[in-house]
């Protein structure tokens, strides 16, 4: 008898050690992310890993600080005061096009889920992207993803990023108001805004990258998006870490994968339906396509956000951009092992 009462002791011992060993093997258990725009649909997955505790179920302590748009969010990890960016994958290949190395090690966005809208007041005039030459532009936030946007939409006609004034405005309420109040005259951001201004007719869409078609009629590929980077030496230093982040990024992907629009519903917290729930599932369906479903980042998509950038951004010169770097899938294959 005193033998399985040892080994009854020993299971119980097991079971109270085993999720300390667990966090134990991670090199930083409390991790400080920077995001741009949480709210956004673009930034879905994290908020589901946040809310249904899969940080926590890989031993992670997560702080998340909201900003007005991935720049201001990636300045944050620059300045040291956070670790990883919850942002726009290209931002990778800008980084080191200035000498500064980041990697992207999981992705929640397949595609950008940016739309661009003239306000309505101004429609009526506009006949191509020429027509943006002088206007005031609202993005999240200057030099976002929002942004590099306009600057395609402007090098398709030969404009200059120069050739229009740029607003920060945020990706929530105060992105509403900017172009209902008149202050801009055109906006480029993500959803459920952008539903919210069509529904409202307060602009006209003019580009729209939340399908598969509409990305390919801008970009002519589609674009890795929202993903989570991190400075390269953060990324080897700090591997179980990073590991653990992934797993709970690939688990929330394939929640949503499978999740129907009550249950997102039920999940995310009441100030991201905007006051108005139908809206947000409306939104939903519109950017359901562009959401990752497993976070691996496809070659093809690397190559293309690439050649984009190189379009309008001097600063990349391709031939020097080591694009291996920008990006690895190797804990994205490994935490789908894990939650298949």
């Amino acid at each position: 008898m005193s033998k399985w009462i040892r080994l009854a002791l020993g299971a119980v011992v097991f079971a109270l050690t085993a999720p300390g060993q667990a966090q134990a093997a991670l090199e930083k258990a409390q991790v400080h992310i920077a995001v741009g725009g949480k709210s956004a649909f673009y930034y879905l997955p994290l908020t589901i890993a946040e809310q249904l505790g899969y940080f926590k179920a890989e031993g992670l302590d997560v702080t998340i600080s909201d900003f007005a748009g991935g720049s201001t969010a990636l300045r944050a990890v620059v300045g040291g005061s956070a670790d990883v960016v919850s942002g726009a994958y290209e931002h990778t290949i800008s980084l080191q096009g200035k000498k500064q190395f980041f990697q992207a090690f999981v992705l929640q966005g397949r595609l950008p889920q940016i739309s661009m809208g003239v306000a309505t007041a101004k429609a009526a005039s506009y006949k191509s992207p020429k027509d943006l030459k002088g206007m005031k532009i609202g993005v999240s936030a200057p030099g976002s993803s929002t942004n590099n946007l306009v600057n395609q939409m402007l090098g398709k006609e030969g404009l200059k990023p120069t050739d229009v004034s740029i607003v920060g405005v945020g990706t929530g309420a105060g992105a509403i108001a900017a172009i209902k109040s008149g202050q801009i005259d055109a906006i480029s951001n993500t959803d459920p805004v952008m539903t919210k201004l069509e529904q409202d007719g307060a602009v006209k869409i003019i580009a729209d990258t939340r399908t598969f078609k509409g990305t390919n009629a801008i970009w002519g590929a589609p674009l890795p998006a929202g993903c989570l980077y991190a400075p390269i030496e953060f990324v080897k230093k700090n591997p179980n870490t990073v590991q653990a982040l992934t797993n709970a990024i690939v688990r929330a992907d394939k929640w949503l994968a499978t999740a129907t629009p009550q249950d997102i519903l039920k999940t995310v917290p009441e100030t991201y339906l905007l006051g108005d729930k139908a809206l947000y599932l409306f939104s939903y369906g519109k950017i359901k396509e562009a959401l990752s479903l497993d976070g691996s980042i496809s070659d093809t998509g690397a190559k293309a956000t690439l050649k984009a950038l190189a379009a309008f951004d001097p600063q990349i010169k391709p031939a020097e951009i080591k694009l291996d770097q920008t990006y690895t899938n190797d804990f994205v294959k490994k935490a789908n092992a894990k939650y298949k």
